[in-house]
């Protein structure tokens, strides 16, 4: 066996040995296509008062403005399907917001992994990152064959569905490269299009992010949600869920094995009641380790008022 294989297969069965659930790896290129959409995405305000997303353009599409000499992107799926659902007529919370923050899983299990890879490779440059850096995650999923980009924009496992976060890590090691996936199972079903509770979901898989409940319930700071959303926001307080719950592929979801993704309780049965008589003090305490502490106490209680308003 080459060595180039033998590391790819160390990679992937190391990768899968510390909990993640597919592992693609692609060869580490310009991203030109993906640069040109990102720009008109851009350049129509999709992105709202996310200006971050404006921010180090070239190494978004760039691996090696990354890590210098980048040769290999290795693609990490890690499921968050939850075994348990919360409470009907409690105050909506995104399912991959129930347990412990996924940034720090899974920033500890890239660090883990790319540890083992210099061990077992020697001396090698690398970079993980989750969701918290330039990286276009979902197109180097797709070069990996982990999947096809949904009308929703996420990623969609035919085997498994969406419900994962993608984890990336570039490195200057040359491994054995996975074909990318060249078919869409998207057809011509609409569902998460019909669905959006706020006509996010454009034709074209394109998403206008300052119209998603997420963007107003998670990346919208210090500001009112605007009135003409009022009462389209279907109970949810903190992200949504409603494209990915319609997706006839989220039926073959199955939930993940993942200790720190258990729900924290209060978010399966908290009513809108309890909810509003939380303190910020219990709040910072329940939530210490949560993705919930993105949007803070008060983020929380101005969404809470502002679906509460639109009933």
């Amino acid at each position: 066996m080459r060595n180039q294989e033998k590391n790819t297969v160390f990679i992937k069965k190391t990768a899968a040995s510390l909990g993640f659930d597919h592992c693609g790896i692609a060869r580490a290129v310009r991203l030109d296509e993906d640069a040109r959409r990102l720009e008109q995405w851009l350049h129509k305000g999709m992105q709202g008062t996310m200006h971050y997303m404006e921010n180090y353009f070239d190494l978004r599409v760039d691996p090696s403005r990354l890590v210098p000499g980048a040769k290999s992107v290795i693609t990490l799926l890690k499921n968050y399907y939850p075994s348990q659902q919360q409470e009907p007529g409690t105050p909506g919370i995104s399912s991959y917001a129930y347990g412990n923050d996924y940034h720090e899983v899974i920033r500890e299990k890239l660090r883990l992994l790319l540890q083992q890879v210099r061990e077992h490779t020697g001396e090698i440059s690398g970079r993980g990152f989750v969701d918290s850096a330039p990286v276009l995650e979902r197109s180097w999923a797709l070069r990996s064959g982990l999947g096809w980009i949904g009308k929703n924009g996420n990623l969609i496992n035919k085997q498994s569905g969406s419900f994962y976060f993608i984890a990336t890590l570039i490195t200057d090691i040359e491994l054995d490269y996975d074909d990318p996936y060249a078919r869409d199972f998207c057809g011509t079903c609409t569902r998460c299009i019909d669905a959006c509770p706020t006509n996010a979901i454009l034709p074209g898989k394109v998403v206008d992010g300052s119209k998603c409940i997420s963007y107003f319930t998670i990346e919208l700071k210090e500001q009112l949600i605007p009135g003409e959303m009022k009462g389209k926001f279907d109970n949810w307080i903190f992200g949504c869920d409603t494209c990915q719950d319609v997706c006839p592929w989220n039926r073959f979801s199955q939930p993940h094995q993942e200790p720190a993704f258990t729900p924290v309780p209060e978010i399966l049965n908290l009513s809108a009641a309890g909810w509003e008589s939380m303190t910020e003090e219990s709040f910072k305490k329940l939530f210490a380790h949560s993705p919930l502490k993105r949007t803070k106490f008060r983020g929380i209680q101005r969404n809470l008022k502002f679906v509460q308003e639109g009933k």
